[in-house]
């Protein structure tokens, strides 16, 4: 169960999956021994978002934190952000994968996130809930949200730590230092998009004789 959506075997062998987090692969060198270099996409949370221009009930927005949020219960399924993201993240869910019926999924279910019926879109929040959460105890504790006090479930979930999530309007977190580096670079800047989510190029020294 992800983000309390059942996925079924069969659904899944047919490509009919939802996916959160997209792995393009892609190959360099001989057909007989390629290198393989992966990078991996998700919603981009664009601060210029093709997506929200042309959703007919704006259930695709955004908010005050910059975040590419969903209304999942405004969604009438028209489908236009899918066509206008350029980065293709967006999932239609064609079928029921949340069971209503089974009682013991009722207590697997988180219940901080959204239960989504079948004819709504699905990406990814940068798991809005845990940033929620981390919010309100801040507030309670009138303080600001500490650096890394916010992990997403991806980033969680890494073993290399190769996520990092942050503010990045602090230029003392973690993230924004990330960004600031020179290797940093967004995915189909040429757009305009401006993407929160950035990568960290990765350099390679193909001569064994240089050092």
């Amino acid at each position: 169960m992800i983000n309390n959506q059942v996925f079924v075997k069969d659904e899944v062998l047919k490509h009919l999956a939802i996916h959160y987090l997209r792995f393009d692969t892609y190959f360099e060198g001989s057909p007989e021994n390629p290198t393989m270099h992966y990078q991996p996409v998700t919603c981009m949370h664009c601060e210029n978002a093709p997506c929200e221009l042309v959703c007919p009930v704006q259930t695709t927005n955004h908010t005050r934190d910059g975040l590419n949020a969903m209304v999942y219960n405004r969604c009438v399924g028209a489908r236009y952000c899918s066509n206008n993201c350029p980065y293709k993240v967006r999932r239609f869910n064609f079928f029921l994968y949340a069971d209503w019926y089974t009682p013991s999924l009722k207590l697997q279910r988180n219940p901080d996130v959204t239960v989504r019926s079948r004819g709504v879109m699905e990406k990814c929040t940068y798991c809005i809930q845990r940033i929620n959460a981390a919010r309100i105890d801040a507030e309670k504790e009138n303080r600001p949200i500490r650096d890394g006090e916010i992990e997403t479930a991806r980033q969680q979930a890494c073993p290399t730590q190769a996520i990092i999530f942050g503010d990045i309007n602090d230029p003392d977190s973690r993230v924004a230092k990330m960004k600031a580096e020179k290797l940093n670079y967004a995915l189909l800047a040429e757009l305009n998009t401006r993407p929160r989510t950035t990568y960290l190029a990765e350099l390679r020294n193909p001569n064994p004789e240089l050092v």
